[in-house]
């Protein structure tokens, strides 16, 4: 009942940001390395803001990882009004980050060299979705389908948090595709959005990981990961700057040089991590190599595959 009722909670919510987006001009204007030609208002995904809100409304005890999500997700939207330094937004990462390590008690029990590698996972990860935010719906629907297999896994596996911490970002995350998910979008995330979302999910994957002591979990992130990593060695092995928008990634390939439709591209993304998480959920008490070959190698041969045909093309 409370869900149905904060459904329009949230669209209302959201028609509001549109309203003040409008009036202050946070538009995001195509240039020569976006996937869209619109002017679009940017920011929707403080969306998720205002779910980690409620969140920490209902469930006082989460304060900690609900000001870390604050302090990231705040940083990234004055990103998105007025762009910052790099080593200002990188600040505040650690700082969200440090947060949230010390409500899940990591540096209680975890060797400091573990703690430090932690830190650039958890960045890394934050940064690499933020970096393949880039078509319409891309981010929603494959947030989504994360979000619902880690609620599956809380509800009929292993409890490793309360329910309303995945259910607030799921409902978030659907109303943000109802404006997003389409072929000309009502508005984009934004960094506020695909960074909120981000470290979100990072909490949620680093409370199931201490709870169940399970590595394979970071398979939820398969697709992104190996679009991320294997793109960032072939920049590198061109010797660009990584740290700069671009469009060689696998599904910017696909969108942009191939023309697939936007949402066709981002619904791919989405099925194959939902097929990949299945496989984790029912194939748990298979060990994380044997896991990890099943999933990532198919992945990596289909990217090493087709993307220089799709390049060549």
């Amino acid at each position: 009942m409370l869900y149905i009722i904060l459904i329009p909670v949230f669209f209302a919510v959201m028609l509001l940001y549109f309203k003040i987006a409008d009036r202050y001009n946070i538009i995001d204007k195509p240039n020569e390395r976006s996937s869209h030609s619109a002017i679009t208002i940017r920011g929707g995904g403080v969306i998720f803001l205002f779910a980690a809100l409620l969140s920490v409304i209902l469930h006082a005890e989460y304060w900690l990882p609900v000001l870390g999500a604050f302090i990231i997700g705040s940083i990234s939207f004055l990103d998105d009004a007025h762009t910052l330094s790099g080593k200002i937004r990188i600040l505040f990462h650690l700082a969200a980050v440090t947060l949230l390590f010390l409500f899940l008690k990591i540096f209680s029990f975890w060797p400091f060299y573990y703690c430090v590698m932690l830190y650039i996972l958890v960045i890394g990860i934050i940064n690499a979705y933020n970096f393949m935010d880039g078509i319409n719906g891309i981010t929603g629907t494959y947030s989504l389908v994360i979000f619902l297999g880690l609620q599956y896994i809380n509800l009929y596996q292993q409890q490793f948090i309360n329910p309303d911490l995945i259910w607030l970002p799921i409902v978030a995350t659907v109303v943000f595709l109802f404006f997003n998910f389409r072929k000309r979008a009502k508005c984009f995330a934004g960094d506020v959005g695909s960074v909120s979302i981000a470290f979100w999910i990072a909490f949620l994957l680093l409370s199931i990981f201490i709870t169940t002591h399970k590595w394979s979990y970071i398979l939820f992130l398969a697709v992104y990961g190996v679009d991320s990593i294997f793109t960032i060695i072939h920049r590198i092995i061109l010797k660009q700057n990584i740290f700069k928008a671009h469009r060689l990634h696998f599904y910017q390939l696909l969108a942009n040089e191939h023309k697939i439709p936007h949402l066709v591209v981002s619904a791919m993304y989405a099925i194959i991590q939902l097929a990949i998480i299945a496989v984790v959920i029912y194939f748990d008490q298979l060990p994380f190599f044997t896991l990890f070959i099943i999933t990532i190698l198919p992945l990596a041969v289909a990217y090493l595959w087709l993307k220089p045909r799709l390049m060549k093309k």
